[in-house]
This record gives C-alpha cells, structure tokens and sequence, in this order.
C-alpha cells in the first residue's frame, strides 16, 4: 500500500510540473507559437510541374479529398494533350490512403515519383511534356491490379435483371 501512495504521489508531482511549468515538453515554443496563431504550412503535396491534370488522383480518391480545378491558361504538353486542370488536396479530408500517389499516371505508368502525394512530394520534378513521349512500360502484377481496380468499380455500373 505504501507503494501505491509513493506512485500517486510521484504523478501529482510530475503532472503538476507538466501543467505548470511545461516540464518536459516535446514541442518547442516556436511550433506551438505556430499552432496556436494558426500559422502552420502544410507540406507541399502537388508537384504542379509533373502533374498531367488527368484528374486520375480525383476519381481514385475515397474520401473525396481531391478535387479538379481549371487552370487559367492550359498548358499543351504534347501535340493532341492540353493540360486544363489541376489537383486541389484537402488535407482535412485525407486518410493518407495514398491511392493519388500510386495511381497517378507519372508514378504508375513511368516509375516516377507521382505528382501527388499526401505527405510531401519532395524535389523530384518530371518533365510530363517528354515522359509522355515515353513508351510505357508497366509489369504484369500492375496490369492486373489495375484491371482488378477497374473491374470493382465498374461493377457498381452494371445491375441485375
């Protein structure tokens, strides 16, 4: 019993110093400065400049945290492809399924790294003008998962008589 109390003790101690003093705080003052004044940055998500604007990020998204937007000017980036749209990410929606990222086309179809991803995309930047004159080159395993993707959904499509 006596043990129990020195335990309880050594809580209220401890707590006590955690809510008053900020005893062994984790988070710096700057960061919690930030986050109280509301002036957190997201990580950058959309690689503008390897985005295709296919929207495929949008269809594939289940919560709905992606949503096309029209540029104002679109961009040609090979003759008979015009780039009109672009990705807006909402990260209050996002569950971090990274289904934009794996079924983007520059990641999927190419290897590179998507133009999206709910994380952060980091410096890689692709040139979609010249990666779409590229033959494309995809394994067996992502044919079929790609295939086993389209038939579930188009399966919602389709009604018994």
């Amino acid at each position: 019993m006596k043990n129990l109390f020195i335990i309880f003790l050594k809580g209220i101690y401890t707590n006590t110093l955690r809510i008053l003093f900020a005893a062994d705080r984790v988070t710096s003052k700057d960061i919690k400065d930030s986050i109280l004044q509301g002036k957190v940055k997201y990580p950058e998500v959309l690689n503008d400049e390897s985005c295709i604007g296919c929207g495929g990020c949008e269809n594939i998204c289940p919560v709905e945290a992606i949503e096309m937007e029209p540029l104002k000017k679109p961009i040609e980036l090979v003759k008979g492809y015009t780039k009109s749209e672009r990705p807006k990410y909402d990260p209050l929606k996002c569950i971090y399924c990274f289904w934009c990222h794996d079924y983007c086309p520059i990641y999927a179809f190419y290897g590179k790294p998507g133009a999206i991803h709910p994380r952060e995309v980091g410096e890689f930047k692709a040139d979609p003008s010249k990666l779409l004159e590229e033959p494309i080159v995809l394994k067996e395993k992502k044919i079929k998962e790609i295939i086993d993707t389209m038939a579930k959904d188009a399966s919602k499509y389709f009604e018994e008589v």
